[in-house]
């Protein structure tokens, strides 16, 4: 990226707009897995889950020029492709989840998701981990730690420590899940003590801002039954691990076994077109409906459903969920056959994997993992940081990422590993 291009940037949006890389890459094309930039150069993209199809799909790309050319309005006159989305995408759910609020982000629907709480439970308490992040609502933002809200956080809002692979709570990874319900247990006591009950608890079913922690089925067992016995929901928040990432099952609460209340949808639904839902049972929509009366101007339009609905017929078309399933074994194998004596654990499901970094003390390598993504970009890999020292190495590509794609991303990590110099 020029620096003319970098200054005008900041000239236009302001101060402190994230740009990833030292040096920002200037984005111009994408197809499939890959990306070029201004100067022609491509780049393997292993890092971004938006394009959850690959980057310009055809068939999205027919799909919302051919319905923007007939008609795109909003959800207060009738249309059928709205309809048929919700038909298609509730038949992958099950546990009654079968009504839908149609937004158009992440951010969007866990502001739904926690309302419905609110109006099933007539209580005000939220509780979320201490790692985590929901999206950008003033709502949904102060469950976040990335940025304490101004003022504080709220005083109906409790965060409980994460689970981990490295230092699980309890002391070990047999003792974690009851450790974590405990912690649960003591949030919800502290609400209702504080007089504002106890509406729900929201996650990501794969714990993905958390770094992604090795977790066995049935971990979330225990904390399941400890929300259901206080009377209040479980929000899974499925925009990172959603739509056959993980591989081994189409959601990422199946993969841990646990049914939600509802499950909220954004980044990767349309493909890169903005589209979100919040989607649960009956009961709890129309207690929602009857306290709020929501209504959004541009969820759910035409345009955003024919694109969602071509996004869902390309996963089950293209098998992309099996393809997530071989292809992340592959190279989660691969990626456990390195060696570095800062790297503490590889882990993942499906294309979600990574590594994690700490140096000799135990303590987290962040400025390391920081170089490591530097010198892939330099190698022409994109991939990104996660977790709570921001020290695991994330590897999350689009959906048609293919052995000979991994065995690229990993061949340049395996170089990358041995010319960086460990900070002193």
């Amino acid at each position: 990226m020029t620096d003319p291009l970098i200054e005008r940037r900041a000239r236009l949006l302001g101060p402190n707009v994230p740009t990833f890389y030292d040096e920002p890459v200037h984005i111009v094309r994408g197809e499939g897995v890959w990306l070029w930039d201004a100067a022609g150069r491509r780049y393997l993209d292993a890092y971004n889950n938006v394009p959850h199809v690959g980057h310009c799909h055809p068939k999205v790309a027919e799909a919302i020029a051919a319905q923007a050319a007939r008609l795109n309005t909003h959800t207060r006159y009738l249309h059928e492709t709205i309809l048929d989305y919700v038909e298609r995408l509730t038949a992958t759910l099950g546990h009654d989840l079968s009504q839908a609020v149609m937004v158009c982000t992440g951010s969007e629907a866990n502001d739904v998701a926690l309302r419905m709480a609110q109006a099933a439970t007539g209580k005000t308490g939220l509780i979320a981990t201490d790692n985590t992040y929901h999206g950008n609502t003033a709502a949904v933002s102060a469950l976040s730690t990335r940025r304490p809200p101004i003022g504080g956080y709220p005083p109906h809002v409790r965060l409980v420590p994460a689970p981990d692979s490295l230092a699980p709570l309890g002391g070990s990874a047999e003792a974690q899940p009851e450790a974590f319900a405990a912690n649960v247990a003591r949030a919800i006591a502290e609400l209702e003590e504080a007089g504002h009950g106890f509406a729900g608890f929201m996650l990501c079913p794969f714990f993905a801002n958390e770094g992604f922690p090795t977790l066995a089925p049935g971990f979330l067992d225990p904390t399941v039954e400890v929300v259901r016995q206080a009377g209040g929901l479980i929000l899974a928040d499925e925009v990172q691990p959603g739509f056959g990432r993980l591989g081994t099952a189409f959601w990422g609460h199946e993969v841990l076994g646990f049914a939600p209340d509802v499950v909220t949808l954004g980044k990767p639904m349309a493909n890169g077109h903005p589209v979100g839902a919040a989607v649960t049972r009956p009961g709890i929509m129309a207690a929602f409906r009857g306290a709020f009366g929501y209504f959004n101007t541009f969820g759910g339009n035409p345009v955003s459903m024919a694109a969602a609905l071509a996004t869902l017929e390309v996963i089950e078309e293209e098998g992309l969920m099996e393809n997530a399933r071989a292809v992340g074994a592959y190279a989660l194998e691969r990626l456990s056959a390195l060696r570095h004596p800062w790297l503490a654990e590889t882990r993942g499901r499906g294309l979600f994997f990574g590594a994690e970094f700490i140096d000799e003390t135990g303590a987290p390598a962040t400025e390391f993992a920081i170089r490591l993504v530097e010198g892939l970009r330099a190698e022409g890999i994109l991939t990104g940081r996660i977790g709570r020292a921001m020290n695991t190495l994330k590897f999350r590509p689009p959906m048609p990422f293919s052995r000979e794609h991994a065995d690229l991303a990993l061949d340049s990590l395996e170089r990358v590993l041995a010319r960086t110099e460990v900070p002193r």
